[in-house]
Protein backbone atom coordinates (compact mmCIF):
# COMPACT_ATOMS: atom_id res chain seq x y z
CA UNK A 1 0.00 0.00 0.00
CA UNK A 2 1.34 3.43 -0.94
CA UNK A 3 2.18 5.72 1.96
CA UNK A 4 -0.28 8.51 2.68
CA UNK A 5 1.35 11.94 2.80
CA UNK A 6 -0.23 15.11 4.15
CA UNK A 7 0.16 18.41 2.30
CA UNK A 8 2.95 19.69 4.54
CA UNK A 9 4.80 16.39 4.06
CA UNK A 10 5.30 16.83 0.30
CA UNK A 11 9.05 17.60 0.54
CA UNK A 12 9.44 14.42 2.60
CA UNK A 13 7.42 12.48 0.03
CA UNK A 14 9.70 13.71 -2.76
CA UNK A 15 12.81 12.60 -0.87
CA UNK A 16 11.36 9.19 -0.06
CA UNK A 17 10.40 8.75 -3.71
CA UNK A 18 14.04 9.37 -4.64
CA UNK A 19 15.15 6.89 -1.96
CA UNK A 20 12.86 4.25 -3.43
CA UNK A 21 14.12 4.95 -6.94
CA UNK A 22 17.77 4.68 -5.87
CA UNK A 23 17.02 1.50 -3.93
CA UNK A 24 15.61 -0.09 -7.09
CA UNK A 25 18.67 1.00 -9.08
CA UNK A 26 21.01 -0.44 -6.44
CA UNK A 27 19.36 -3.84 -6.86
CA UNK A 28 20.46 -3.94 -10.50
CA UNK A 29 23.82 -2.21 -9.98
CA UNK A 30 24.88 -4.50 -7.17
CA UNK A 31 24.81 -4.40 -3.36
CA UNK A 32 25.95 -1.11 -1.81
CA UNK A 33 26.11 0.72 -5.16
CA UNK A 34 24.22 3.78 -3.88
CA UNK A 35 24.40 3.09 -0.15
CA UNK A 36 25.95 6.41 0.87
CA UNK A 37 23.54 8.43 -1.32
CA UNK A 38 20.53 6.54 0.02
CA UNK A 39 21.65 7.01 3.64
CA UNK A 40 22.18 10.74 3.07
CA UNK A 41 18.68 11.06 1.65
CA UNK A 42 17.23 9.09 4.57
CA UNK A 43 18.98 11.34 7.07
CA UNK A 44 17.69 14.40 5.24
CA UNK A 45 14.14 13.02 5.16
CA UNK A 46 14.26 12.31 8.90
CA UNK A 47 15.52 15.83 9.58
CA UNK A 48 12.75 17.34 7.46
CA UNK A 49 10.20 15.20 9.29
CA UNK A 50 11.44 16.40 12.69
CA UNK A 51 11.39 20.03 11.58
CA UNK A 52 7.90 19.75 10.07
CA UNK A 53 6.37 18.08 13.11
CA UNK A 54 8.04 20.46 15.55
CA UNK A 55 6.10 23.41 14.20
CA UNK A 56 2.63 22.13 13.32
CA UNK A 57 -0.28 24.54 13.57
CA UNK A 58 -3.72 23.50 14.88
CA UNK A 59 -5.10 22.60 11.44
CA UNK A 60 -2.05 20.52 10.56
CA UNK A 61 -2.40 18.68 13.87
CA UNK A 62 -6.03 18.02 12.96
CA UNK A 63 -4.87 16.37 9.75
CA UNK A 64 -2.31 14.29 11.65
CA UNK A 65 -4.95 13.24 14.21
CA UNK A 66 -7.09 11.98 11.31
CA UNK A 67 -4.25 10.27 9.45
CA UNK A 68 -5.56 6.95 8.08
CA UNK A 69 -2.40 5.09 9.11
CA UNK A 70 -2.53 6.30 12.71
CA UNK A 71 -2.92 3.43 15.23
CA UNK A 72 -6.55 2.70 16.08
CA UNK A 73 -8.21 0.98 19.02
CA UNK A 74 -7.63 -2.55 17.76
CA UNK A 75 -3.93 -1.77 17.34
CA UNK A 76 -3.74 -0.62 20.97
CA UNK A 77 -5.59 -3.72 22.13
CA UNK A 78 -3.27 -5.97 20.13
CA UNK A 79 -0.19 -4.18 21.47
CA UNK A 80 -1.18 -3.68 25.10
CA UNK A 81 -3.92 -6.10 26.13
CA UNK A 82 -3.36 -9.81 26.71
CA UNK A 83 -6.15 -12.40 26.75
CA UNK A 84 -8.65 -9.89 25.32
CA UNK A 85 -12.24 -11.14 25.23
CA UNK A 86 -14.66 -8.88 23.36
CA UNK A 87 -18.10 -8.35 24.88
CA UNK A 88 -20.80 -7.31 22.46
CA UNK A 89 -24.23 -5.76 22.60
CA UNK A 90 -26.09 -3.36 24.87
CA UNK A 91 -28.76 -5.95 25.93
CA UNK A 92 -31.40 -3.55 24.63
CA UNK A 93 -31.17 -3.15 20.86
CA UNK A 94 -28.00 -4.25 19.04
CA UNK A 95 -24.22 -4.40 18.98
CA UNK A 96 -22.57 -1.21 17.76
CA UNK A 97 -19.08 -1.89 16.42
CA UNK A 98 -18.15 1.81 16.47
CA UNK A 99 -17.34 1.12 20.13
CA UNK A 100 -15.42 -2.08 20.83
CA UNK A 101 -14.79 -3.28 24.36
CA UNK A 102 -14.24 -6.23 26.62
CA UNK A 103 -12.05 -7.84 29.26
CA UNK A 104 -8.32 -8.44 29.22
CA UNK A 105 -5.03 -8.04 31.06
CA UNK A 106 -3.03 -4.85 30.82
CA UNK A 107 0.55 -5.64 31.84
CA UNK A 108 -0.72 -8.30 34.21
CA UNK A 109 -3.63 -6.30 35.63
CA UNK A 110 -7.20 -7.46 34.80
CA UNK A 111 -9.06 -4.54 33.19
CA UNK A 112 -12.09 -3.51 31.21
CA UNK A 113 -10.92 -1.86 27.98
CA UNK A 114 -12.96 -0.10 25.32
CA UNK A 115 -12.86 2.67 22.78
CA UNK A 116 -13.82 3.95 19.37
CA UNK A 117 -12.68 1.96 16.34
CA UNK A 118 -12.60 3.76 12.98
CA UNK A 119 -11.44 0.89 10.77
CA UNK A 120 -8.50 0.88 8.37
CA UNK A 121 -10.04 0.14 4.93
CA UNK A 122 -13.41 0.49 3.23
CA UNK A 123 -14.84 -2.74 4.63
CA UNK A 124 -13.82 -2.14 8.24
CA UNK A 125 -14.68 1.56 8.14
CA UNK A 126 -18.22 0.68 7.13
CA UNK A 127 -18.38 -2.08 9.75
CA UNK A 128 -17.28 0.34 12.49
CA UNK A 129 -19.19 3.31 11.03
CA UNK A 130 -15.98 5.39 10.97
CA UNK A 131 -15.91 5.37 14.78
CA UNK A 132 -19.19 7.29 15.07
CA UNK A 133 -21.26 5.45 17.67
CA UNK A 134 -25.01 5.09 17.86
CA UNK A 135 -26.95 4.94 21.18
CA UNK A 136 -26.40 1.20 21.51
CA UNK A 137 -22.64 1.81 21.47
CA UNK A 138 -22.84 4.13 24.46
CA UNK A 139 -25.24 1.77 26.24
CA UNK A 140 -22.69 -0.99 25.69
CA UNK A 141 -20.09 1.29 27.29
CA UNK A 142 -22.37 1.75 30.32
CA UNK A 143 -22.84 -2.01 30.55
CA UNK A 144 -19.07 -2.54 30.53
CA UNK A 145 -18.51 0.13 33.20
CA UNK A 146 -21.21 -1.49 35.34
CA UNK A 147 -19.33 -4.77 35.02
CA UNK A 148 -16.03 -3.08 35.90
CA UNK A 149 -17.46 -1.73 39.13
CA UNK A 150 -19.15 -5.01 40.02
CA UNK A 151 -15.87 -6.93 39.73
CA UNK A 152 -13.62 -4.06 40.89
CA UNK A 153 -11.74 -3.75 37.60
CA UNK A 154 -9.95 -0.61 36.34
CA UNK A 155 -11.28 0.87 33.08
CA UNK A 156 -9.02 1.94 30.20
CA UNK A 157 -10.55 3.80 27.26
CA UNK A 158 -9.18 4.98 23.92
CA UNK A 159 -10.99 7.91 22.33
CA UNK A 160 -10.90 8.42 18.56
CA UNK A 161 -14.08 9.74 16.97
CA UNK A 162 -15.27 12.70 14.94
CA UNK A 163 -18.41 12.58 17.11
CA UNK A 164 -21.49 10.51 17.77
CA UNK A 165 -23.47 9.38 14.72
CA UNK A 166 -26.09 12.06 13.87
CA UNK A 167 -28.46 9.85 11.85
CA UNK A 168 -32.24 9.76 12.19
CA UNK A 169 -32.31 6.25 13.67
CA UNK A 170 -29.74 7.21 16.31
CA UNK A 171 -31.80 10.24 17.32
CA UNK A 172 -34.98 8.16 17.45
CA UNK A 173 -33.30 5.70 19.81
CA UNK A 174 -32.14 8.41 22.22
CA UNK A 175 -28.65 9.45 21.15
CA UNK A 176 -28.35 12.42 23.52
CA UNK A 177 -29.64 10.45 26.51
CA UNK A 178 -27.28 7.55 25.79
CA UNK A 179 -24.27 9.89 25.60
CA UNK A 180 -25.32 11.57 28.85
CA UNK A 181 -25.73 8.21 30.62
CA UNK A 182 -22.31 7.03 29.48
CA UNK A 183 -20.69 10.28 30.58
CA UNK A 184 -22.45 10.08 33.94
CA UNK A 185 -21.42 6.45 34.45
CA UNK A 186 -17.79 7.35 33.96
CA UNK A 187 -18.00 10.27 36.37
CA UNK A 188 -19.44 8.17 39.23
CA UNK A 189 -17.43 5.00 38.61
CA UNK A 190 -16.01 3.45 41.78
CA UNK A 191 -12.92 1.99 40.09
CA UNK A 192 -9.92 3.75 38.46
CA UNK A 193 -10.50 5.02 34.93
CA UNK A 194 -7.86 6.32 32.51
CA UNK A 195 -8.83 7.70 29.10
CA UNK A 196 -6.45 8.50 26.24
CA UNK A 197 -7.27 10.67 23.23
CA UNK A 198 -5.37 8.77 20.54
CA UNK A 199 -6.70 10.59 17.45
CA UNK A 200 -9.75 12.79 17.21
CA UNK A 201 -11.77 13.57 20.32
CA UNK A 202 -14.97 15.02 18.93
CA UNK A 203 -17.81 16.48 20.99
CA UNK A 204 -20.05 14.45 23.34
CA UNK A 205 -19.26 11.33 21.38
CA UNK A 206 -15.74 11.56 22.80
CA UNK A 207 -16.44 12.70 26.34
CA UNK A 208 -18.87 9.79 26.80
CA UNK A 209 -15.76 7.60 27.10
CA UNK A 210 -13.56 10.23 28.78
CA UNK A 211 -15.24 10.90 32.13
CA UNK A 212 -12.06 9.52 33.68
CA UNK A 213 -9.82 10.18 36.68
CA UNK A 214 -7.01 10.95 34.25
CA UNK A 215 -7.34 12.06 30.63
CA UNK A 216 -4.21 11.65 28.51
CA UNK A 217 -3.69 12.85 24.96
CA UNK A 218 -1.17 12.03 22.27
CA UNK A 219 1.06 14.89 21.20
CA UNK A 220 -0.67 15.45 17.84
CA UNK A 221 -4.23 14.49 18.80
CA UNK A 222 -7.09 16.96 19.12
CA UNK A 223 -10.03 17.26 21.54
CA UNK A 224 -12.87 19.65 20.82
CA UNK A 225 -16.55 20.43 21.31
CA UNK A 226 -17.09 20.43 17.53
CA UNK A 227 -14.99 19.80 14.45
CA UNK A 228 -13.15 22.80 12.95
CA UNK A 229 -15.28 22.40 9.79
CA UNK A 230 -18.48 22.45 11.84
CA UNK A 231 -17.39 25.49 13.82
CA UNK A 232 -16.47 27.35 10.63
CA UNK A 233 -19.86 26.53 9.10
CA UNK A 234 -21.67 27.89 12.16
CA UNK A 235 -19.51 30.96 12.79
CA UNK A 236 -18.85 32.10 9.22
CA UNK A 237 -21.17 29.90 7.15
CA UNK A 238 -18.02 28.83 5.36
CA UNK A 239 -16.57 25.38 6.00
CA UNK A 240 -13.46 26.37 4.04
CA UNK A 241 -12.42 28.49 7.01
CA UNK A 242 -11.81 25.37 9.11
CA UNK A 243 -8.15 26.33 9.48
CA UNK A 244 -9.16 29.63 11.11
CA UNK A 245 -11.58 27.82 13.40
CA UNK A 246 -8.95 25.28 14.45
CA UNK A 247 -6.53 28.07 15.35
CA UNK A 248 -9.07 29.76 17.61
CA UNK A 249 -10.71 26.74 19.25
CA UNK A 250 -7.70 25.66 21.38
CA UNK A 251 -8.02 22.02 20.38
CA UNK A 252 -4.40 20.87 20.41
CA UNK A 253 -2.76 18.89 23.20
CA UNK A 254 -0.56 21.86 24.04
CA UNK A 255 -3.57 24.18 24.43
CA UNK A 256 -5.56 21.63 26.39
CA UNK A 257 -2.83 20.95 28.95
CA UNK A 258 -2.62 24.68 29.68
CA UNK A 259 -6.40 24.85 30.14
CA UNK A 260 -6.21 21.75 32.40
CA UNK A 261 -8.72 19.88 30.26
CA UNK A 262 -6.23 17.03 29.87
CA UNK A 263 -3.75 15.80 32.46
CA UNK A 264 -0.81 14.55 30.44
CA UNK A 265 0.63 14.70 26.92
CA UNK A 266 2.12 11.48 25.56
CA UNK A 267 4.93 12.16 23.11
CA UNK A 268 4.80 10.72 19.59
CA UNK A 269 7.66 9.50 17.39
CA UNK A 270 9.15 12.04 14.99
CA UNK A 271 6.71 12.10 12.11
CA UNK A 272 3.65 11.28 14.22
CA UNK A 273 2.22 8.06 15.62
CA UNK A 274 1.61 6.73 12.10
CA UNK A 275 5.34 6.82 11.33
CA UNK A 276 6.11 4.28 14.09
CA UNK A 277 2.89 2.76 15.49
CA UNK A 278 4.70 0.28 17.75
CA UNK A 279 6.64 3.06 19.51
CA UNK A 280 3.48 5.18 19.90
CA UNK A 281 1.53 2.26 21.37
CA UNK A 282 4.35 1.48 23.81
CA UNK A 283 4.51 5.14 24.93
CA UNK A 284 0.76 5.19 25.56
CA UNK A 285 1.03 1.94 27.50
CA UNK A 286 3.78 3.34 29.72
CA UNK A 287 1.77 6.50 30.47
CA UNK A 288 -1.43 4.58 31.21
CA UNK A 289 0.48 2.20 33.49
CA UNK A 290 1.94 5.14 35.46
CA UNK A 291 -1.46 6.73 36.00
CA UNK A 292 -3.21 3.46 36.78
CA UNK A 293 -0.69 2.47 39.44
CA UNK A 294 -1.28 5.72 41.33
CA UNK A 295 -5.07 5.52 41.02
CA UNK A 296 -5.27 1.92 42.21
CA UNK A 297 -4.07 3.06 45.64
CA UNK A 298 -7.26 5.13 46.11
CA UNK A 299 -10.53 3.93 47.62
CA UNK A 300 -13.80 4.12 45.62
CA UNK A 301 -14.81 7.24 47.57
CA UNK A 302 -11.43 8.87 46.90
CA UNK A 303 -11.63 8.02 43.20
CA UNK A 304 -15.06 9.62 42.89
CA UNK A 305 -13.91 12.69 44.83
CA UNK A 306 -10.78 13.09 42.70
CA UNK A 307 -12.79 12.75 39.49
CA UNK A 308 -15.41 15.25 40.62
CA UNK A 309 -12.79 17.81 41.62
CA UNK A 310 -10.99 17.32 38.33
CA UNK A 311 -14.04 18.11 36.21
CA UNK A 312 -15.37 20.90 38.46
CA UNK A 313 -12.02 22.69 38.03
CA UNK A 314 -12.30 22.84 34.21
CA UNK A 315 -12.97 26.39 33.10
CA UNK A 316 -11.93 27.78 36.46
CA UNK A 317 -8.33 26.96 37.31
CA UNK A 318 -7.24 26.74 33.66
CA UNK A 319 -8.34 30.27 32.87
CA UNK A 320 -6.81 32.02 35.87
Amino acid sequence: MAAHYLDFERPIADLESKIEELSRLSETAGPGAFESEIQALRDRAQQLRKEAYAGLDAWQKTMVARHPERPHLKDYIAGLIDEFVELRGDRKFADDQAIVGGLGRFRGVPVVVMGHEKGHDTTTRLKHNFGMARPEGYRKAVRLMDMAERFNLPVITFVDTAGAYPGLGAEERGQAEAIARSTERGLVLGTPMVATIVGEGGSGGAIALAGANKVLILEHSIYSVISPEGAASILWRDGARAKDAAANMKITAQDLIQLKIVDRIVGEPAGGAHSDPAAAIEAVGDAVEDELKALMKLSPAELKKQRAERFYAIGREGLQ
